[in-house]
């Protein structure tokens, strides 16, 4: 005999996996293959190239992608992904410099700043791990 009462949650059986909400994102492995896991990762990691020279989160990325994007979808995948995010970032940070006219753009391009490098992060894990991640707020240049 169950011990639940109307309206509370099932107890969870030991060792059970826990039940995913409905609608929730899939979170399986789309390649097992570390160097492609590797490659997917540095797609996303080399946009940090921006903080030590110009575009430097451009061209970070388009390296690594244009090298591998006909040997590794993953690599194909996560690397428009990147460039895709790393343009719109661009873009984000001119109209933010062009806002500090009127002090709006200071708290922007903080705000900018620290939603590139968070993303930054999820995506690089993300891809390690074989999972594709798409970022949010990107305009699709490359399809």
């Amino acid at each position: 005999m169950s011990t639940e009462t109307p309206g509370t949650p099932p107890e969870e059986t030991p060792g059970a996996p826990p039940e995913e909400a409905p609608g929730a994102p899939q979170e399986t492995p789309v390649t097992e293959n570390q160097e492609e896991r590797t490659m997917g990762m540095l797609c996303h990691l080399l946009a940090l190239a921006g903080l030590v020279f110009p575009f430097g989160n451009i061209i970070g990325p388009l390296i690594i992608w244009l090298m591998k994007k006909d040997q590794m979808p993953f690599v194909d995948e996560q690397g428009k992904e990147s460039l895709n995010f790393n343009i719109s970032i661009a873009i984000y940070g001119v109209v933010s410099a062009i806002l500090v006219a009127v002090v709006v753009g200071i708290p922007l391009a903080i705000a900018v700043g620290v939603f590139w490098i968070v993303e930054l992060i999820m995506a690089s894990i993300k891809a390690n791990q074989g999972i594709p991640f798409h970022y949010p707020l990107t305009i699709r240049f490359i399809k």
